[in-house]
């Protein structure tokens, strides 16, 4: 058999690529799948927290930041923990980014909070002096889409089965019950903030897009 092989060296080849991808899957794919397993501690983003990533996303705060600490010190000296797959279980898309214009935001929530977030969004060179980021005023006029939020963490629970409504998960419940969840949520976020148009609205139970980005933006630890 082996001289036969030796004479065909179409099928020799064919036969190695054939052993070195079964070890291959064999060795590579078991732990692959162990390691996509969300980590301890992960949880589906909140309607309030998807509302936010859907205005990141609008607004393309990933063309200029990366969501990957990458497993160098420079990096986790900086950003802090560098990232594991596992802590992308629940993200559709994913927002790792191929450009870092601005800093890497994976862990922006341990460093920097709400009222920080606010003045940088309002105005950027005011708290980062030199900054080129533009401002995005027009999160404090728009409303956060809420509904749009709601339903695709409907479809995910239901389709990808994501964990909400499990013990020491998100609550989503009903519309009704994710909507009085979302504004317990919004009214901490908003107590922090200082611009009155803001907080107004809230109590005309609007929810601005600059509340809701910033509780995605917490999210991220």
């Amino acid at each position: 058999m082996f001289h036969w092989l030796e004479k065909n060296p179409f099928f020799f080849a064919v036969g190695v690529f054939l052993v070195i991808a079964y070890a291959g899957v064999v060795t590579i794919l078991p732990d692959f799948m162990e390691s996509a397993r969300p980590v301890t501690g992960t949880k589906p983003y909140t309607v309030l927290e998807l509302a936010g990533r859907h205005v990141y996303i609008k607004d393309s705060c990933n063309a200029c930041h990366s969501q990957l600490v990458r497993p160098f010190k420079s990096e986790t000296d900086r950003y802090g923990m560098y990232s594991l797959s596992g802590e992308y279980a629940y993200d559709r898309p994913f927002l790792w980014g191929s450009k870092r214009t601005g800093p890497d935001l994976m862990r922006v929530g341990n460093y920097r909070t709400t009222d920080w977030h606010e003045y940088h969004m309002l105005d950027p060179i005011s708290v980062v002096p030199g900054s080129i980021m533009p401002a995005y005023k027009h999160m404090f006029k728009n409303n956060a889409d809420i509904d749009t939020a709601y339903a695709e963490a409907l479809t995910v629970k239901k389709v990808f089965n994501v964990p909400y409504d499990q013990p020491d998960m998100p609550t989503l419940g009903s519309y009704d019950e994710a909507k009085k969840a979302l504004m317990e949520e919004a009214a901490l976020i908003v107590a922090d903030m200082k611009d009155p148009g803001v907080k107004e609205a809230f109590k005309r139970g609007e929810i601005k897009e600059i509340v809701a980005i910033i509780a995605y933006l917490n999210s991220l630890k």
